[in-house]
Parts: C-alpha cells; sequence; structure tokens
C-alpha cells in the first residue's frame, strides 16, 4: 500500500527538447507530493531527470559507445545539467527494465524463425569474475545475454521448440542439440588452411585441401549465381556423396589426415545442410558481426562494472542492434515511447 503526502511541493525536472534540428535545455516546474510505502516505510520522490535526458544520454552510451562518466561530462558541457555518474547508472537501470519485456520478445521472435545463428564470447566483472555474453542473431534480430561459463547445456532449453536451423562454429557444446544445424565452413577452412601452411610436404593433407577445396568452389559459384536456394544448390548433394566416397576410400597413415578424415566424416551432416534449406549460410558472419558491438564496448569500457550493470547493457544492446538490422533510429524508437517493434 501507498501513501501520498499532504504537502504539495515545487520542483524542478531537468530535461532535454528534442527540436527539428537539435536539442535544447528543457526545465520543467512540477508541483507534486511524495509517496510512501506503507509496509516498508520507502519514500518515492519524483525523478528530478526528465525522460528525454535519460533517453539521450542512453542513446550516447549504447550506440556511440560513450562512457557513463563522458555521457555526464557531455551533458554539463552541452547543456550545463549536471548528473553525477552514479545517477546515470541508476538511469541505465530503469530504462533497461523498462525494455525488458521489449528485448525478451526479440528472442521469442527469433525462435520462431526458420534459422538462428550463435556465438559467445568473454566478459571479466567486478563482481562475479569471468563470464560469459552470447549472443543470438537472425537476419532482422540481435539477442543478447549473460551466462556465468561457456557451458551449453542451458540451450536445451531455451531451443525448446525451435524448428529451425543453428548455424554455430564448431563448439563441441552445440552438438548434442536436437534440432538441424550447420557449422561455419569458413572455421574449418582456416583450420585447414593453418594446418595445411604448417604441414605443406603431407601430401594426405594436400590432397583433402585440394578435394575439399574444389567441392566448395562448385558450391560457392552456384551461391553466387542464385543465391542460398536449395532448388539450385540440391544438386550439390551428389558432389558431396562423391567427396565422401572418396574421403572414405582413403587410409591415412600420418596423424594430421586421421585427423580431417575423422573430423569431415563426423560432422558431414552439419557440414552441408544448407544445401536443403533456402537462406541458410554456409559461415556464421551474422552472428561474428553481432558479437563486435559488445567486443567493441569492452574494449572501449576496459571496467565492465557489476554484472547487473552489464546485464542491463545488454538488454539496451540488443534492442538497439535490432534496430539497426531493421533500419530504425534507436533514438526515435525511445522517443516514440514504444513497447514492441514492427518489422
Amino acid at each position: 500500500m501507498v501513501a501520498a503526502s499532504k504537502v504539495l511541493r515545487r520542483r524542478r525536472i531537468l530535461d532535454l527538447k528534442f527540436m527539428k534540428n537539435g536539442v535544447k535545455k528543457w526545465v520543467v516546474e512540477v508541483d507534486g507530493k511524495n509517496f510512501k510505502c506503507l509496509n516498508c516505510g520507502a519514500v518515492f520522490e519524483y525523478s528530478m531527470y526528465g525522460r528525454n535526458l535519460l533517453i539521450w544520454s542512453m542513446n550516447q552510451h549504447v550506440t556511440y559507445r560513450v562512457s557513463l562518466e563522458r555521457v555526464g561530462q557531455m551533458l554539463l558541457e552541452n547543456f550545463n545539467i549536471k548528473v553525477p555518474q552514479y545517477k546515470l547508472f541508476y538511469l541505465k537501470a530503469d530504462l533497461a527494465q523498462h525494455y525488458r519485456e521489449t528485448a525478451n520478445s526479440i528472442l521469442a521472435h527469433a525462435l520462431r524463425g526458420d534459422l538462428i545463428q550463435i556465438d559467445e564470447t568473454s566478459a571479466r566483472v567486478r563482481d562475479s569474475g569471468s563470464l560469459h555474453v552470447w549472443v543470438i542473431a537472425t537476419m532482422d534480430s540481435v539477442y543478447y545475454f549473460l551466462r556465468q561459463n561457456r557451458e551449453a547445456d542451458f540451450l536445451h532449453e531455451m531451443l525448446k521448440g525451435f524448428n529451425g536451423v543453428l548455424v554455430s562454429d564448431f563448439y563441441p557444446g552445440y552438438d548434442s542439440l536436437p534440432c538441424k544445424q550447420q557449422r561455419c565452413l569458413i572455421h574449418l577452412i582456416r583450420d585447414l588452411n593453418s594446418d595445411f601452411r604448417k604441414n605443406q610436404l603431407n601430401l594426405e593433407l594436400r590432397a583433402i585441401v585440394s578435394s575439399f577445396g574444389n567441392l566448395l568452389r562448385l558450391i560457392v559459384a552456384t551461391v553466387d549465381q542464385y543465391g542460398l536456394r536449395k532448388a539450385h544448390l540440391n544438386k550439390h548433394n551428389k558432389d558431396v556423396d562423391r567427396f565422401y566416397r572418396w574421403l572414405g576410400g582413403c587410409l591415412y597413415e600420418t596423424e594430421i589426415g586421421e585427423h580431417y578424415q575423422k573430423r569431415l566424416t563426423r560432422s558431414r551432416d552439419r557440414l552441408f545442410q544448407f544445401l536443403n534449406h533456402d537462406g541458410v549460410p554456409w559461415n556464421n558472419n551474422n552472428a561474428e558481426n553481432a558479437i563486435k558491438p559488445f567486443a567493441k564496448y569492452r574494449a572501449m569500457a576496459g571496467d565492465l562494472g557489476t554484472r547487473k550493470g552489464l546485464e542491463d547493457y545488454l538488454v539496451l544492446l540488443s534492442i538497439q542492434q535490432t534496430c539497426k538490422y531493421r533500419g530504425i533510429s534507436f533514438l526515435d524508437f525511445l522517443k516514440s515511447r514504444k513497447s514492441t517493434l514492427q518489422l
């Protein structure tokens, strides 16, 4: 239960006003009462900062990776508004809480689709040590979330009911997931090239690299001409069968040759899944590009603060990047006060 005080108090709200060609300081005077929780005794007061100031600040922080310390300096220098850094952290938390369901709806939208791409990277915060930031990306949505470690067991529950194709790197944690999967062939090509540079006199590895390269050139030529359309890619299943008959018929005597024979055979169903679907890429570039904004923020910030602060940032980053993918201004979306992102 909440009770209002009997005394009206005049307060100033420091805000910004968005003009057609700029932004200016806007001060509003209001008469209002304080409210007190009858259960815990907490007193609720009006915020002295307006919503436009909040969304302008968070747009600088998330879109342009300006630290909250520098955002405070910009507010003081440009608008003569002094906002302590700790207040900016509270404002970020408030905005993230307001849009948390919006971020969750982005994930739900992605999981209803036919394709998701996934990647992860490390993060270190003050109160929890080493963590991992994961990203799920589609062609029009991006969702970031935080996990304690790199273990992928939680994906069984998260992806329950997902009927599309999961594109990922070769991290073994994905192997047990029941959905259809496509591994990033660029990762495999890098591994083959790296090992071949170290073993250039190995004729077994040379033959594998040559044969696999010839197969990919045929497929990529079709992709370049027709795009990722199964009607044109299906024909290459015969080329894949021919390659694996050759690979299975070879007897390898070197360790590196035997390694790639086993690796290619074990991953066969996940290397060429894209031949049987429309719009499924043979690389994980989309998820890798989606992880870059966080990686740049991590490099800029140095200190990522607390776990709660990072979780709040990822909520806002999910919405900002999804806006970018859909050709929407993040600032305009915040100004609209909408809670959902329309395609």
